[in-house]
């Protein structure tokens, strides 16, 4: 089990570096996105916010691939995720599959750490 977890978390960690990547230098081809997914990542574009959330995605899969500060990585992408998965859910369903099952690795890797994630869910602090 253990090594599948590592399989995991590596896999993971290159989806989230190879297309955080691609945010900055475009190697990935891409045909054009029509009508609002296609406005939303232009303006995305235009004002380089673009830039904050893929290097997001590049610092928390370099830390996924070196295996450290994973719950941090965890947390990072989990946002990251949850605007992933709005953006296709609103404007773009057919690219869901594939966000959907990054969410699916990502739990994979939060259930393995889940003693150390488990302290972000404590109701209160003392």
């Amino acid at each position: 089990m253990r090594i599948a977890v590592v399989v995991v978390r590596v896999l993971l960690g290159l989806i989230f570096v190879i297309l955080g990547l691609n945010g900055f230098y475009a190697f990935l081809p891409e045909p054009p996105i029509p009508g609002d997914a296609g406005i939303f990542l232009g303006i995305l574009m235009k004002t380089h916010y673009v830039y904050l959330t893929t290097g997001i995605q590049v610092i928390a899969g370099v830390m996924l691939l070196a295996n450290r500060y994973v719950v941090l990585a965890l947390v990072l992408l989990a946002g990251e995720l949850l605007n992933i998965l709005t953006y296709h859910i609103t404007m773009m369903p057919q690219g869901l599959p594939l966000p959907i099952i990054v969410t699916i690795l990502w739990f994979v890797v939060a259930w393995s750490v889940r003693a150390n994630v488990a302290p972000l869910f404590v109701r209160k602090v003392d």
